[in-house]
């Protein structure tokens, strides 16, 4: 419960003494030693050892240190606490501060570079060591994680350069998910580094829904990742090990009844021997028959013989040290032993030690811990309901006590045992607590854990109503929000609404701003923010400075969340007439950015890049760096979609140069995605791969990487490929709630636009599908609406439907001049006046498609509106078309060959081979 880091000088808590005899695992060993020989040639490596309680999991894992120490590998030592309370990444935050506190400023500072200020969040130690830590970037909470564990993992690959290091974290089946997450991130991330991770954990204690289940399952499919389950120790192996940790050669006979009873667990051959020794049992003549019989069936009703030969004081004080936890402070202790002087205390732990049942951290004083979690829980176990309850009260209020003003850091721990103690003292100091230490949570992206804290806060008002629900509900909808993402909105904005009605009713005007202001993700389609800040404004004067940062939030709202492009005009005017009224350039910068976004989904171009030029200028002055990426990014697509390619390659550069400071991860995911456009519209297939490759890498769902990914390995002929990144853009379709957004309408376009260069028309239903769930969406935004009315219109040209392709004709008017997903607007146009017979109106699209394409530079385009445009004019077949058609077959043909994009290819030669056969005209 208290803070174990080593003082300067002394020790590390990580540098764990061996225990016991080490005997056997000779298969483990040489494995483990093979996966450290890997990592220090530049191949990471990451092993699960798995087993039940006592096999000798971290016994193995002490000898592999011991021999990294011996190849000058350095190692870290990371843990897991059985009992809620530890400060949230807590088996990540130990070797963190270890490392921080071993080496000087400079090493340090060249380790975890920029990441410093990042994991400066959870591990304090680094500010203290580097106090000009810059604050980081606001993000949103997914974002901020993932520069959290992209900062640690970079850490840990730069500290493992100098010297090639080896993570151990122990008691994996204890970890919280956040930490669980990280690893998962980790494991993704250094295939090339001098890093080994070996973890231990229990498999007898998970289930389907065990957290380490899922990760263990995700970690299955990293090629760094693998898995040794321990055994227990042969029959020969157990007289070895008995012979080392008994001192004497152990009867005749008395190995092999050991070995029966134990199954070779080394936990329990080793409580075996001991209860034996101290009953003298363990040598001797008939010492096998004579103590068969009074050997323990079980590990805890050996370890409870054990400790009922301890006396009656000793016995006391370890009782009540095991309802503190696994590790326990002296001072806390003592105060909690009525009846005990200090002095007997002492001789009480003296006693412990010397019976092995607890040892002392290296490089503390007062600290000591359970020697295994077995023995810790056979003691809690023993205590009933009532009296457990009783000591978790008196334990929370010893810890006020202790820490005074110091209780805020350590919140989760003093909500947990007041959570244990809720039925003894009610739920004022459960609830206090938990916000508190939810707070903490979310503060260093823990988000999961920040569920849990503030669930029971909620759970606690709800039993009792008190002050704290509306804080238990705002903490639960962030919490939410940043836990079940874009797909599952409506439950955090159900949380947040009933957060903002509590403050309202209370006349708590600032805790109701501070609900509605909370920028939860705006995607297209949803309503949950116009509401909140609908009402809000209700609250506050119109003219206020308030007032003007809930408009910004209403243009996203109204523009996105529902469509309606003249409520958040107004939005925006009222908002931008405050900010520049009050000389407030953060709330024009982040207005500007917000309309220049609404702009782009309502198809307004020409504004999108205006608006976003001007939020990229504030930006610089305001050093809003999440402002300048956004806006970066709808000039960026605006400009290439208007065939504005010098520029909107420009912006894609910035954007990437700026995103990977930022290092958030939807905004690298985007730049990313942004310049793999530039890169496809010009056929730099190669570029564009890559680019995709690095965003799918840290967004493997992502629908608009698989969507782009998709289509460029079907250009390219890769089927195979192609085939399942279709498969991956189906999968995250079931995962998200239909309706008018980007994964419903891209599939609505781009499956069709598949079709048309295969020639399978198999998925086309699925096109049709999201393409009718977007269009009966009323909030859906002309961007949405153009996607999925180009997606049928192409289906209708693919079918041959002409009263199906007359429907979205005169709807697709507007799409000249403009590119989408490098689908060129007047091709599509072509496509379909051919397909309803209006050969001049298609020959008049053709010709711009090929003028807007030649002037941009993007030459697959160009190829394909070269081969539909001759393509239509062998059907029509007036004079000079059959000419015409020749050349622009000749220069679709030169095109798809250099670039290499076969099925257009096969296309062309089969009707050059048409033209061949038609007579002159």
């Amino acid at each position: 419960m208290a803070d174990s880091s080593p003082q300067p000088g002394q020790p590390s808590v990580n540098a764990r003494p061996l225990g016991g005899a080490f005997v056997g695992r000779d298969r483990e060993m040489a494995e483990l030693r093979s996966a450290l020989e890997d990592a220090i040639a530049g191949q990471g490596r990451m092993v699960m050892l798995a087993g039940e309680p006592g096999i000798g999991k971290t016994r193995l894992a002490q000898e592999l240190a011991s021999h990294s120490v011996s190849l000058d590998v350095q190692v870290l030592w990371g843990w897991c606490y059985e009992q809620e309370g530890a400060p949230p990444f807590w088996p990540w935050v130990q070797p963190l501060r270890d490392y921080a506190q071993q080496w000087d400023t400079q090493r340090l500072e060249s380790a975890m570079g920029p990441g410093a200020t990042d994991i400066a969040e959870i591990v304090p130690e680094v500010r203290q060591k580097l106090p000009d830590l810059a604050p980081a970037p606001y993000l949103d909470p997914e974002q901020a994680r993932f520069r959290l564990f992209d900062s640690i993992a970079a850490f840990l690959k730069n500290a493992a350069l100098s010297q090639p290091l080896l993570l151990i974290l122990d008691d994996l089946h204890w970890a919280d998910k956040p930490s669980l997450l990280l690893l998962e991130f980790l494991a993704r991330q250094m295939v090339e580094s001098r890093l080994l991770v070996v973890g231990t954990y229990r498999d007898m204690e998970l289930s389907r829904q065990h957290p380490l289940s899922e990760t263990l399952a995700q970690l299955s499919r990293q090629p760094v990742f693998h898995r040794q389950q321990l055994l227990g120790l042969s029959q020969e192996e157990t007289g070895r090990f008995i012979d080392g940790t008994g001192g004497e050669t152990p009867a005749q006979g008395l190995v092999e009844t050991i070995h029966s009873r134990t199954e070779g667990n080394p936990f329990f051959i080793t409580e075996v021997v001991r209860l034996l020794a101290e009953r003298q049992e363990l040598a001797g003549g008939d010492a096998a028959h004579s103590t068969e019989s009074s050997i323990p069936e079980g590990v805890r009703d050996v370890i409870g013989q054990r400790l009922n030969r301890l006396p009656d004081d000793c016995i006391q004080a370890l009782t009540i040290a095991s309802v503190i936890g696994r590790e326990f402070e002296f001072r806390l202790l003592n105060t909690l032993s009525d009846g005990i002087s200090e002095d007997q205390m002492l001789e009480a732990l003296d006693q412990a030690l010397a019976a092995r049942v607890i040892e002392e951290l290296p490089g503390t004083v007062g600290l000591h811990r359970f020697s295994h979690a077995l023995i810790q829980q056979t003691l809690a176990e023993e205590l009933s309901a009532t009296r457990r309850a009783r000591l978790h009260a008196r334990i929370g209020e010893a810890l006020q006590e202790m820490y005074g003003a110091d209780t805020e850091r350590h919140a989760g721990a003093l909500a947990f045992h007041f959570g244990e103690a809720e039925a003894v003292l009610g739920p004022e100091n459960l609830v206090r607590y938990s916000l508190l230490a939810g707070e903490q949570a979310l503060a260093t992206h823990a988000y999961e854990e920040a569920l849990v804290h503030f669930q029971r806060a909620l759970s606690a008002t709800e039993r009792q109503p008190s002050a704290g629900m509306a804080a238990a509900l705002f903490g639960l909808g962030r919490a939410q929000g940043a836990v079940l993402g874009r797909q599952q909105l409506d439950v955090a904005f159900t949380s947040m609404g009933r957060a903002f009605e509590i403050y309202a009713g209370e006349g708590d005007v600032s805790g109701a701003l501070s609900v509605a202001e909370y920028p939860l993700h705006q995607i297209a389609g949803h309503h949950g923010g116009v509401d909140l800040v609908s009402r809000a404004l209700q609250l506050v004067d119109p003219d206020s400075p308030e007032a003007g940062r809930l408009l910004s939030r209403y243009v996203l709202g109204r523009g996105l969340g529902e469509g309606d492009y003249e409520r958040a005009t107004e939005a925006f005017d009222k908002a931008l007439a405050i900010a520049q009224r009050t000389g407030d350039l953060a709330l024009e910068t982040r207005t500007l950015a917000h309309s220049s976004n609404v702009e782009y989904w309502h198809l307004h171009l020409e504004e999108t890049i205006a608006k976003g030029l001007r939020a990229i200028e504030l930006a610089h002055r305001t050093g809003d760096q999440l402002s300048e990426v956004a806006a970066r990014f709808w000039v960026g697509i605006a400009l290439l979609n208007t065939g504005n390619s010098k520029e909107g390659q420009h912006q894609a550069a910035a954007i990437l140069s700026k995103a990977e400071d930022l290092r958030g991860h939807y905004w690298l995911a985007t730049a990313l995605w942004l310049n793999e456009f530039a890169s496809r519209y010009e056929g730099d297939w190669q570029a564009a791969r890559e680019f995709n490759r690095r965003g799918l890498v840290m967004s493997p769902s992502d629908a608009r990487l698989l969507v782009t990914r998709m289509v460029l390995e079907y250009e390219t002929g890769n089927v195979t490929e192609g085939n399942e990144y279709m498969e991956g853009l189906v999968e995250t379709l079931r995962l998200v709630t239909s309706g008018p957004r980007y994964d419903y309408a891209s599939a609505a376009l781009m499956i069709p636009v598949v079709a048309r260069i295969t020639g399978a028309a198999d998925r086309l239903y699925l096109a049709e599908d999201a393409a009718t769930t977007v269009l009966s969406a009323e909030s859906a935004t002309p961007f949405i609406t153009r996607y999925a009315r180009w997606g049928l219109a192409l289906i209708a040209v693919i079918r041959g439907d002409a009263e199906l392709a007359k429907e979205h004709y005169s709807a697709l008017q507007s799409s000249a001049g403009t590119q989408l997903d490098g689908l060129n607007g007047d091709r599509v146009l072509g496509l379909v006046a051919q397909t309803i017979g209006e050969f001049d109106k298609a020959t008049e699209h053709f010709e711009d498609a090929l003028a807007f394409c030649r002037e941009a530079g993007y030459r697959p385009e160009l190829a394909w509106s070269c081969h539909d445009y001759a393509e239509t004019l062998l059907e029509h077949q007036s004079p000079g078309d059959r000419a015409k058609a020749v050349l622009l077959l000749e220069e679709a043909q030169a095109i798809s060959t250099e670039l290499g994009m076969p099925p257009l290819l096969m296309r062309v030669a089969a009707l050059q081979e048409k033209v061949s056969s038609l007579p002159e005209r």
